[in-house]
């Protein structure tokens, strides 16, 4: 289960949630964005990268890493990437921040000694799920994040707690609809050999009326499962998740990731 992937289309749609982690949250948060970069030489990607505002001032920029299966060169990597990144775009970036989010403290890399004056400093922030709180108590961006780590058995229960919360708090309609897809989303994640119909039928909704599938309201049939299975393409789900949940067979989706 990918469930790094699950806080990245989180953080695509609501990039000011980073920032409720953290107790000094720079003043323009609610105006990052959320974007994954290009490094050159060597060339790679850095999935999780907030960038400050490019009408105001140089600001800050934060690098997220959602760990949710133990890495023992975690560290090596995220530092060696950011720096590079920071000193290849210095002249846009007055500082740098890193936020490592981590479903509990065991996740977290064994030998981190090395790096000891980094991680105990004040640009690094490590957060760990199972001691957030609990999720009836959490904003509902921080339970969203909880939710991914909840025990299966009370996974449903948690999200049907969360569609409630979602549809009396003062939520507005975009963000709100946002919420209930992610929660879907979850889940689906959750039990991936349980069909559409029953995931409708444990939460009380249908994935019919989340954005993904109302995006492609207006298309034949077929066209618009191709459209929803592109759309779980990008955000990772798998192709048999996907096959299981549009109708569309294995051999359709393979040819929509080479098309």
């Amino acid at each position: 289960m990918r469930r790094d992937s699950i806080f990245y289309s989180l953080f695509r749609q609501s990039p000011s949630l980073l920032f409720e982690l953290l107790d000094e949250p720079p003043e323009s948060a609610q105006r990052y964005r959320f974007d994954s970069v290009a490094v050159k030489e060597p060339k790679f990607e850095i999935d999780g990268v907030f960038l400050p505002p490019e009408s105001e001032p140089p600001g800050t920029v934060f690098f997220a890493e959602v760990q949710m299966q133990k890495d023992q060169e975690l560290y090596e990597r995220l530092f060696s990437e950011s720096f590079l990144y920071f000193s290849q775009n210095r002249n846009k970036f007055s500082d740098w921040q890193a936020v490592l989010i981590y479903p509990s403290r065991s996740m977290e890399q064994s030998n981190s000694h090395p790096y000891r004056a980094l991680i105990n400093s004040d640009q690094v922030h490590r957060f760990y799920l199972d001691t957030l709180g609990e999720i009836s108590e959490l904003p509902l961006g921080l339970a969203l994040m909880v939710l991914t780590i909840v025990k299966k058995a009370k996974t449903v229960e948690a999200a049907k707690l969360l569609m409630i919360r979602a549809q009396q708090e003062s939520v507005t309609g975009e963000l709100q609809q946002g919420i209930i897809e992610m929660i879907s989303k979850i889940v689906v994640y959750r039990f991936n050999t349980l069909s559409r119909q029953e995931i409708d039928e444990m939460l009380g909704t249908k994935l019919e009326e989340t954005r993904v599938y109302q995006e492609a309201k207006e298309e034949g049939e077929e066209g618009r499962a191709r459209t929803i299975a592109l759309n779980m393409l990008r955000d990772k789900f798998t192709i048999e998740q996907i096959s299981r949940l549009t109708g569309l067979t294995i051999a359709q989706i393979q040819a929509l990731q080479t098309s």
